[in-house]
């Protein structure tokens, strides 16, 4: 199936902002790893997110077995923080639909990491054993090493550190594509 066939898929879900990349150009560093540990209120309390997450090396060697990645953009304003986690609990669900499309139109490869952790259950079960829905939690990013504002800059996006609510947010997933 060629780009154009997937595309189709992604314009279906209202994905319109991406950008088809090198796996080989997904930056993964260490220091990310270490701001889920010291800075995350999710370390520890989330199923996909560490330490139940697989170690620096593992991710590294993860992406080494693709050569293609779709990178989503979503671009949006929610001043109400407690509003965020609805709308990318949202955005999660397209993009889960998405990620089945391509998995059944020859892809068994695909895989998409969450534009935010996952959002699925009120309350997380904390662990892979205790996850409610293991066929659709999906890491972030951010919880495979992934450094998301040097990958998303080498792509010509826009990313910063908000420093409050009535800035417009800028979120990333990624799909891996074979």
């Amino acid at each position: 199936m060629e780009h154009g066939e997937l595309e189709m898929i992604f314009h279906r879900h209202g994905c319109e902002d991406f950008a088809w990349i090198k796996a080989s150009e997904i930056e993964t560093a260490q220091w990310v790893r270490m701001k889920c540990a010291y800075g995350c209120r999710s370390y520890g309390k989330k199923a996909d997110c560490p330490p139940n997450a697989p170690s620096f090396e593992e991710c590294v060697r993860f992406f080494s077995e693709y050569d293609h990645c779709v990178l989503f953009h979503f671009q949006t304003l929610v001043e109400d923080p407690g509003k965020r986690g609805v709308y990318t609990k949202e955005v999660n669900a397209r993009l889960l639909k998405i990620e089945r499309e391509v998995f059944l139109a020859g892809h068994p490869k695909a895989f998409l990491f969450y534009m935010d952790e996952c959002r699925l259950c009120a309350e997380c079960g904390g662990t892979p054993l205790k996850c409610l829905h293991p066929g659709m939690a999906r890491p972030s990013p951010e919880s495979f090493c992934v450094d998301v504002f040097s990958t998303v800059r080498k792509h010509g996006y826009p990313i910063e550190v908000l420093k409050d609510y009535r800035q417009e947010m800028h979120r990333y997933a990624l799909l891996m594509v074979e």
